[in-house]
């Protein structure tokens, strides 16, 4: 499939679509965690004193996390369909390839920003990231 790039001002229009997605991302990725950290306590807890636990608490946690994985592929995958790079899963951290004249850029935003307003190079990372517009 051939990159979309995006201007900036196509990035800001697509963020009506792309910020419901982030923030739900975001909410499986929390809850999936969240369901990791207590299937780990529970085998901890098993593992020490063999007992003391609902039966089917074991498959109910395996159940949560898989249903919350799968929401965060889902996730993923709308956004990766409108063209935007996921880059950190946890923070709601997405690029909108771009071109600056002849160079591929990105156009970087997460979650609690109001609008695409930085772009890196491709290699620079959000460390690199600077403001709107092109120099």
């Amino acid at each position: 499939m051939a990159t979309r790039y995006f201007t900036p001002d196509e990035a800001n229009a697509h963020l009506e679509e792309v910020r419901p997605v982030a923030e739900a991302l975001v909410a499986h990725r929390h809850a999936m965690a969240a369901a990791a950290a207590r299937r780990a306590e529970l085998v901890q807890r098993i593992a020490g004193n063999g007992g003391d636990f609902d039966p089917q608490e074991p498959r109910a946690l395996e159940e949560e996390f898989e249903r919350e994985s799968q929401a965060v592929t889902e996730c993923v995958q709308r956004l990766e369909r409108l063209g935007v790079l996921v880059k950190d899963l946890d923070r709601g951290l997405v690029d909108f390839p771009a071109l600056r004249g002849e160079e591929e850029v990105l156009l970087c935003w997460h979650l609690g920003e109001d609008e695409v307003a930085f772009w890196h190079g491709l290699e620079e990372g959000f460390a690199g990231r600077k403001p709107l517009p092109f120099d």
